[in-house]
């Protein structure tokens, strides 16, 4: 116990003297906490919406209208039709995102990209208020493109503030910052959302966001000054094509081991949220309830994961490199799957589901974005936003399309197909971990994890 103990205080001094020398480190905790804070007041009544068994609470009365003449029920495929259009809608934000990145310095497209988000979600906090038609699908969808293309940007911008050494000393408790966010907000949630209605937490959500906006600004002399000793000017805009990052994915090997790995691990996670959402809508008849249960599963794979970053992200990353926090997730998820395949009980789900959840989140995502410190501006902007939206988004389409079929034969064919997907996953964390080995590095700042093979 006192071998615990010290080596809880170690930590904790470390965490101190690390506040202590390094003020965006502040402002960095700061900034993510508000974020996910933020989206994680909106996620569960998000959740809630997709598994809603009342199609006319999501689709506009149109659709409605459209899917009985046709002789389908739109409500049977509420989850496939809501990422369906979220995919569309990733792809045609593609090339706006990618001129704002090209024609406008940082310090105009990052604060425009939070404004916009701070202006929908007073449009819809009109919507809520006044129940308009066809809210829950166009929420679903913006939630899905906020979240993404919010913290896309939040993690570039990281990319520029710390190098990769200071990265990897920082990385997990910017995170564990994001993660007591994440925690607050599903209470947040629980906590209001019955006294003050949907519509009000919205408004929660805009004032959390003003102040990312702040911390935007506080953090732009050091990603200057970083700049600045890259040789990269000051501040203006990158240039290049709208559809440069499509083109950078393509050629370089790393990127397109990161958007294979994005890839299967979206298909882990979307075969897990269908399952979920089915077991909801059996279980909480009320969009109330479901919103209620989404945030206790919330709250608990928060709670693990700041336990991970705090206690193993930073050890790893500074001991080991990237390869562990890559491929123990990816190992786990397949001996998950592979029970679930055998027996596929409910709360083995649930329990998969927080351990996937949980490692993404304290392993895998800072692994992955301590990659992006080494990398040039445009790979790190462009093709980044390209992995995180367009082909996260393409796997949601084509894994929730893969659920329909596949779940009309069972869950056990179900877990089957999803553990072929999880070895497709740990397989593309391996090509990432052999291919961040050939990116240069600096001995005299950062050790070598190994060699090239």
């Amino acid at each position: 116990m006192n071998d615990v103990t010290a080596g809880a205080r170690g930590r904790f001094g470390r965490f101190r003297a690390e506040l202590g020398v390094s003020p965006q480190l502040w402002w960095a905790m700061l900034y993510f906490f508000c974020l996910l804070c933020g989206y994680y007041v909106l996620r569960p009544v998000r959740d809630a919406m997709g598994s809603s068994a009342d199609a006319a609470a999501v689709f506009p009365r149109a659709l409605i209208a459209f899917g009985e003449r046709h002789g389908f029920a739109v409500g049977d495929f509420t989850l496939q039709l809501l990422f369906t259009a979220t995919f569309v809608v990733m792809v045609l934000l593609q090339p706006l995102y990618g001129a704002l990145v090209s024609r406008f310095p940082r310090r105009v497209f990052l604060p425009a990209v939070y404004l916009v988000f701070i202006a929908c979600l007073l449009g819809f906090w009109w919507a809520f208020d006044s129940g308009a038609a066809g809210r829950g699908a166009l929420f679903f969808v913006w939630v899905a493109v906020f979240n993404l293309f919010a913290v896309t940007v939040f993690w570039s911008f990281m990319a520029d503030v710390f190098d990769n050494a200071h990265a990897k000393q920082v990385y997990g408790y910017i995170g564990a910052g994001g993660t007591v966010g994440a925690l607050l907000g599903p209470a947040i949630t629980r906590l209001l959302v019955e006294p003050v209605g949907v519509a009000n937490l919205l408004l929660v959500s805009a004032g959390l966001l003003c102040v990312c906006l702040l911390c935007i600004y506080k953090l732009r002399p050091w990603a200057k000054r970083r700049e600045q000793a890259q040789g990269g000017g000051d501040g203006r805009a990158m240039g290049g094509s709208v559809l440069a990052g499509l083109r950078l994915v393509w050629q370089r090997p790393l990127l397109r081991a990161l958007a294979l790995l994005m890839f299967f691990g979206v298909g882990v996670g979307t075969i897990l949220y269908n399952e979920q959402a089915a077991i909801a809508r059996a279980a909480f008849p009320t969009a109330e309830a479901r919103t209620a249960y989404y945030s206790m599963i919330d709250g608990a794979i928060n709670l693990l994961t700041i336990l991970v970053q705090l206690l193993l992200t930073r050890f790893l990353l500074q001991r080991y490199g990237i390869a562990p926090l890559l491929l123990l997730p990816g190992l786990a998820i397949v001996l998950g799957f592979a029970l679930l395949s055998a027996s596929p009980l409910p709360v083995l789900v649930a329990m998969v589901q927080i351990v996937t959840r949980a490692s993404e989140f304290s392993l895998a995502k800072p692994a992955r974005e301590t990659v992006y410190t080494r990398v040039e501006r445009e790979e790190r902007y462009k093709a980044k936003a390209v992995i995180d939206t367009a082909i996260y988004r393409g796997g949601d389409l084509t894994f929730v399309w893969a659920h329909k079929a596949l779940s009309a034969m069972g869950s056990h064919v179900v877990f089957m197909a999803g553990l072929g997907i999880a070895l497709g996953m740990t397989y593309g964390a391996w090509r990432v971990v052999r291919a961040e080995r050939t990116l240069p590095q600096d001995p005299r700042v950062e050790p070598v994890h190994g060699t090239s093979t």
